[in-house]
């Protein structure tokens, strides 16, 4: 976890947590030209060997906290750093009690894996913390993240190759995103969610177009509408000829008007197909990545999560739901300083 992006993502960080005199802040407090203490306040940018007089423990912890990727570092030149206001904020939000570090908002696109791994953690935290998700869509769930109503968001939006630039640019559009980093969970499988024996190969794509079948369409802002957009384009198909009887604000909320029989198609994972017993006819591969803020990431709960998302049990899920590829889980996707 510790590499270049952890280090971009921790200098943008303690920039963003400097107070705005409307200068820039000494490198230093209290040290002399050559970054030793002077008697006063350790470095803005301490040693190895001042990180662990500061936290008060012994240098072999803190090489096991960099090896663990648990404090936040920097290495220059074989040479490890550390910035004391993020080695502060470290502090504060993985301690028992801190700043609301009991808790985590998970807003944004809906996932089946993603639910079953918070409901999980949540059952295993039982009253002594809680985590939560509210599926609100991409768009919606970046502005709640904007307004610091959530912590976390997932976003998918578009095809997974091109997922490194359109991630960062989607959530560029927010003033707050300098503040913020991405981080990949997995790549899902997206297509239709089909009535069973409704589609055939041999109608294609441009089957599910024709007069009398009946859509289900997602809200405005969601990255399953998104991308339902773009398949259009590409099959020069005309959005209008759809005959839409429901509209659906989740991927799953789709999928049950389908198998309760009140629409016959709508854009969804294949995890959704298999969760509801609907066929799915395959699209393309998309990332889903969580948008959060920097503190965020070093937070114990956020860690826990992404612990279970790691494990064989998750990985079980994973299969029996299908469409998924975890290869790339937990690597920072961007850090907000790119």
């Amino acid at each position: 976890l510790i590499s270049a992006n952890i280090s971009a993502m921790t200098r943008a960080s303690m920039k963003s947590s400097s107070p705005d005199t409307g200068k820039d802040a000494p490198e230093t407090a209290g040290a002399s030209p050559g970054g030793e203490p002077g008697g006063g306040d350790p470095p803005r940018f301490m040693t190895v060997k001042q990180a662990a007089a500061y936290l008060q423990v012994n240098e072999k912890k803190i090489y096991s906290l960099v090896r663990d990727g648990k404090i936040p570092a920097s290495k220059l030149t074989g040479k490890w750093l550390f910035p004391r206001d993020l080695v502060d904020q470290w502090l504060l939000e993985s301690s028992h009690g801190g700043l609301l570090t009991d808790r985590i908002v998970v807003a944004g696109s809906d996932d089946p894996l993603l639910f079953r791994a918070i409901t999980q953690v949540a059952a295993s935290l039982q009253s002594k913390a809680l985590i939560s998700y509210a599926a609100t869509g991409s768009q919606l769930g970046l502005t709640l993240l904007a307004r610091r109503r959530a912590d976390v968001c997932g976003i998918h939006w578009g095809p997974a190759e091109e997922s490194y630039q359109r991630h960062p640019a989607l959530i560029r559009q927010y003033v707050q995103a300098g503040d913020w980093a991405l981080v990949r969970l997995f790549r899902r499988e997206q297509g239709m969610l089909v009535s069973p024996e409704l589609w055939s190969a041999e109608i294609g794509v441009e089957g599910l177009f024709q007069r009398g079948v009946r859509w289900v369409e997602r809200q405005e802002g969601a990255g399953s509408q998104r991308f339902l957009r773009e398949l259009i384009s590409r099959h020069d198909l005309d959005p209008a000829d759809r005959r839409i009887t429901g509209r659906a604000s989740t991927e799953r909320e789709a999928a049950s008007l389908i198998a309760m029989g009140q629409a016959d198609v709508g854009p969804g994972v294949r995890a959704v197909a298999n969760e509801f017993g609907l066929d799915f006819v395959p699209i393309g591969w998309e990332a889903f990545d969580l948008a959060l803020h920097r503190g965020i990431f070093f937070r114990r709960l956020f860690q826990q999560l992404l612990d279970y998302l790691r494990g064989s049990e998750c990985q079980r899920q994973a299969n029996m739901l299908g469409g998924y590829d975890l290869a790339e889980l937990g690597n920072l996707v961007w850090t907000g300083t790119d």
